[in-house]
């Protein structure tokens, strides 16, 4: 169970960060807005996020226009109690005491914004079963 008085970090990571990390945070963001510290990176960040996340985010009424693949740090693992990859191999630091999940999911790169929806429902389902375990609302309704 959780510590309710403790507020949970995530980290997202897979090679670009510019799609299945980017939508996963901001699906936390969005869905668990302070009640999570959510973070996503990439171990080979691109220099943009992928224009058809950010079309299928859209069309879920998240906007991620502005945000920006970031490079996967030591430092970043370190300040998270979950790290979730996503296609990154062994390239994510292992430290001790940190959760690691692996989301085995379809890369979105280079796919239209069709073959990334179901991509994004996906992650939508993960993200709310993961605010249910580690940060549920009084009630258990995210």
């Amino acid at each position: 169970m959780p510590d309710p008085s403790r507020q949970p970090s995530v980290l997202f990571v897979c090679v670009h960060n510019a799609g299945r990390s980017q939508m996963a945070a901001a699906f936390l963001t969005h869905l668990a807005g302070d009640r999570v510290q959510v973070r996503s990176a990439g171990s080979a960040p691109a220099d943009t996020v992928n224009p058809a996340v950010v079309e299928a985010l859209s069309e879920a009424g998240i906007d991620i226009s502005a945000e920006v693949p970031k490079v996967l740090t030591a430092d970043a693992v370190q300040a998270s109690d979950v790290v979730i990859t996503m296609g990154c191999g062994d390239t994510c630091p292992v430290l001790p005491g940190k959760r690691y999940l692996d989301w085995q999911l379809p890369d979105p790169a280079n796919r239209g914004v069709a073959a990334v929806r179901p991509i994004r429902d996906e992650i939508e389902h993960r993200v709310r079963a993961l605010i249910d375990e580690i940060a549920p609302r009084e009630g258990g309704v995210t």
